[in-house]
């Protein structure tokens, strides 16, 4: 299973280096959290077959959840298996935020139909 950790990532985004950052947190717990990693975008993962198609091939996704665990992994999983570079973020957005990384308030009435 590919992973990417926090100082990882961190590293990637100060370096501008091209990839696609997917929120899959459910719904409620989005909006408990308020808050998302900047210049991502959320997909609800209760509709993952409605958008697993949209999801650029064209350089690396990494996919985050709360913690990290079975719903980032499983999603990563499954597009790795449609042949996209796809890691899941490790501890998800909760290990980002307890390391000091930023984070932006969200809207969280925003649901894209898929990715630009």
């Amino acid at each position: 299973m590919q992973s990417i950790s926090v100082p990882e990532l961190a590293l990637w985004r100060s370096a501008k280096f091209p990839h696609t950052l997917i929120d899959v947190r459910r719904k409620l717990k989005r909006k408990e959290d308020g808050v998302a990693i900047a210049d991502g975008q959320w997909l609800d993962p209760a509709l993952w077959l409605d958008w697993k198609d949209t999801v650029p091939a064209t350089q690396p996704v990494i996919i985050y959840c709360a913690h990290g665990h079975e719903l980032s992994q499983g999603l990563a999983a499954t597009l790795r298996a449609m042949g996209i570079d796809a890691r899941y973020l490790l501890g998800g957005i909760e290990a980002w935020r307890s390391t000091g990384q930023s984070v932006e308030s969200i809207k969280v009435h925003d649901q894209p139909a898929g990715i630009p």
